[in-house]
């Protein structure tokens, strides 16, 4: 058995080249032919919104540790300078390949379907004059050019904002030339819809800004134009120990976010030399930070295209969620939970359950207080609603996260108006991001107890995000369950620790420790040849002493499969350290983002569910919450409904390889070509059909190697 060395280098791959390894999946899935047309441009669109914030987060950080002399080198041996040059050939190849996929595959099709993106020249007199008429309406009395001179310093261009930057030269002076540049607000569309018989015509704006600019620059000629795209570094940076309100203190650093140091420059390809030059002077950018891109610069725009259009036939066919239907002994979900636990699975199971949960909660004169964690929710939440009109007649206590990244300043509007209602708003701890998804109400029943009722989930509460994103919730009356979620809150409020929070995993306080000796266990298990098997489903796995545990049980022989979305720096198959362990992603039309923990226990199955995955952030760094499922149906249709399910996809399925590549499941296989008719099995296409009542469990083929599945009875409470 090999020794296992926790700082080799040869055990890690690299986090940077995982994530983008991540997102090249998803330009995949927008090249795949497999997929509906106008999926595939979402796709590739969220391909670009993802890169964005690579850049914002990811790229801006390592700038910054360049420039402030660190040299430690990562897990995986490469050092800063060395991950910057990855950094820096990835994401230009990869950019390379997304307008490929536009320009070659997904425009020129959607113009067979009658949806067409055209450039000024490909205008007819209809189009023109709408165009002309829109220049006059709207850009004339929004735009300000703006001339570079002594007397008028470069405007000062926002984070990711449409700039178009022209090279001037004056008639009067015809040896000299000049910057200009115009900033395009937000308040217009990046694209305009045109007036057309029977087709959807779109041009983007900023070839009708460079279009009008000869009416702008009265006196110069217009050597050349290119749009052009700034992304800043968008990390922000607190000192909460110092923050006499946090809240306040957030507001500050997300004004000044807007202005951070550039990171990357998007222009046009067919930009002049000169402008290029001037413009990454102006921005302090080296070569490797400047895109230039042979059309829009901004691809995430193209989304617009996907709402602004019909076209059901080449979209994913519609669904309607399960909606939760009580027992016939219930009169209401109250009494349901009484009985038993209540698992949903979403977005194959409606969200509906859960507003609901807490709405009747908020109008029930029963419920005596209500206690809700707030990370990321939508614009137009009724949960937030709810808990504004239950603060009128009982106690209601909210935490919200004010550093959820990009979601900072709504959350700060929510609080504040949560504030204003009566409701006692707490921001977390010091130091530590809030990301349990965590709701309980005390209720006095009709029977004359008191009792708490919980929802604990793997996503935010959020509505619309939770019908494309996979993610579980439990409902549950469970004492010990609802007592430990009551201290968690303890915890949030009061900063009062507990002794433990059993049976809850809580980090930072003890959620890494009881991972690993959850991990060790099952190794033990493999030693005395008891039922040895993980199965854990997660968005990321980074963390350094979670991989390691993983290779020692691997190396007793436990079976791990590992479903991770995104970043793995866990390299599966070298010989004697990781030979029992496999790593597959699935990329397909929902977003996976549930977490979900299986241990075989020695035949005494055990799962867990929750918001932390194994990265260092979660595990010592926010305040995070993994609970078990005590309900033995409930475990079951975890075990074989999902994860069995996600284990014997063979559609969406990508294994990662020892050197950090992703093929296809078939193709790690060694077949030639993808499985078709009933020999294909997509994970997400069989949980759909499940949830509309056209599929049976049976129909998961026996990849994963499942055992026969008991008939179990529920045991009410």
């Amino acid at each position: 058995m090999a020794r296992i060395r926790p700082d080799d280098p040869a055990y890690y791959i690299n986090r940077e080249a995982s994530w983008l390894a991540f997102n090249r999946r998803v330009l995949e899935e927008a090249q795949d032919h497999h997929n509906p047309l106008l999926e595939r441009l979402k796709l590739l669109s969220i391909s670009a919104s993802n890169l964005d914030e690579f850049f914002e987060v990811r790229v801006a950080g390592l700038v910054q540790q360049i420039e402030d002399g660190y040299t430690e080198a990562g897990p995986d041996g490469l050092t800063l300078l060395q991950e910057r040059d990855l950094v820096s050939h990835e994401t230009h190849n990869f950019v390379e390949e997304q307008y490929h996929c536009w320009n070659e595959s997904l425009r020129p099709s959607l113009a067979e379907h009658g949806i067409r993106v055209l450039s000024l020249h490909e205008l007819d007199s209809r189009a023109r004059t709408f165009v002309e008429e829109y220049c006059e309406r709207e850009l004339d009395l929004l735009l300000t050019p703006v001339t570079v001179d002594p007397a008028h310093p470069f405007p000062r261009v926002i984070n990711k904002a449409l700039c178009v930057a022209f090279l001037l030269r004056r008639r009067r002076r015809s040896s000299l030339t000049y910057t200009g540049v115009v900033t395009v607000p937000r308040a217009l569309p990046r694209l305009i819809r045109l007036p057309s018989d029977g087709t959807d015509d779109f041009i983007f704006l900023a070839d009708l800004v460079a279009f009008h600019a000869s009416r702008m620059y009265h006196g110069y000629d217009i050597v050349s134009a290119a749009a052009f795209r700034v992304t800043r570094n968008s990390n922000l940076y607190l000192a909460e120990e110092e923050s006499r309100n946090l809240l306040e203190s957030v507001r500050t650093e997300l004004h000044n976010r807007r202005k951070g140091d550039a990171v990357r420059l998007e222009i046009e390809a067919d930009a002049d030399p000169e402008i290029i030059e001037r413009l990454r002077s102006n921005f302090e950018l080296e070569p490797w930070q400047v895109f230039s891109v042979h059309g829009p610069v901004n691809l995430s725009r193209l989304f617009n295209i996907y709402e602004q259009t019909g076209h059901p036939e080449i979209k994913f066919k519609a669904f309607i969620p399960r909606e939760l239907r009580l027992t016939a002994k219930s009169r209401d979900l109250f009494e349901e939970l009484r009985r038993h636990d209540v698992l949903l699975h979403h977005p194959f199971d409606s969200y509906d359950a859960v507003v609901s949960f807490i709405e009747s909660a908020a109008a029930d004169p029963r419920v005596l207080s209500m206690k809700q964690t707030l990370y990321r929710t939508n614009e137009h939440s009724l949960i937030v609603p709810a808990l504004i009109s239950a603060a009128e007649k009982k106690e209601v206590t909210a935490v919200v996260e004010l550093k959820a990244r990009f979601d900072e300043d709504s959350n700060i509007r929510w609080a504040r108006d949560l504030e204003d209602a009566g409701v006692q708003v707490f921001h977390g701890l010091v130091g530590l991001k809030t990301h349990c998804k965590l709701s309980l109400l005390v209720r006095r029943d009709p029977d004359g107890v008191t009792r708490r009722y919980a929802h604990l989930g793997t996503g935010n509460y959020n509505a619309a995000t939770a019908r494309i994103y996979t993610d579980v919730s439990l409902l549950t009356a469970d004492p010990e369950i609802t007592a430990a979620v009551h201290d968690v809150f303890s915890f949030l409020t009061a900063y009062a620790e507990h002794p433990n929070y059993d049976p809850l995993m809580v980090s930072p306080l003890d959620l890494a420790e009881r991972c690993l000796a959850l991990i060790a266990r099952e190794a033990e298990h493999a030693r005395h040849g008891r039922p040895a098997h993980i199965i854990a489903k997660m968005n990321a796995l980074l963390d350094k002493n979670i991989i390691t545990a993983l290779y020692r049980a691997s190396q007793a022989g436990v079976e791990i499969d590992l479903i991770v979305r995104g970043m793995c720096a866990l390299r599966p198959g070298v010989r004697g350290v990781s030979d029992h362990i496999s790593v597959r992603s699935i990329v397909g039309r929902f977003l996976e983002h549930s977490r979900i923990f299986y241990f075989a226990n020695g035949g005494e199955e055990e799962v867990y569910l929750g918001s932390a995955d194994w990265m260092p952030r979660n595990l010592y760094e926010r305040v995070e919450v993994i609970f078990p499922l005590k309900d033995t149906l409930l475990r079951e249709r975890v075990k074989h409904e999902i994860l069995d399910s996600y284990l014997a996809d063979n559609v969406k399925a990508r294994i990662l390889k020892r050197d950090g590549s992703y093929v296809r499941s078939w193709q790690a296989q060694g077949k030639r070509r993808p499985p078709t008719g009933t020999a294909a099995f997509g994970a997400q296409d069989f949980l759909i059909a499940l949830a509309e009542g056209k599929q049976m469990l049976a129909s998961i083929p026996p990849v994963a190697a499942q055992k026969p599945r008991p008939v179990l009875v529920r045991k009410e409470r």
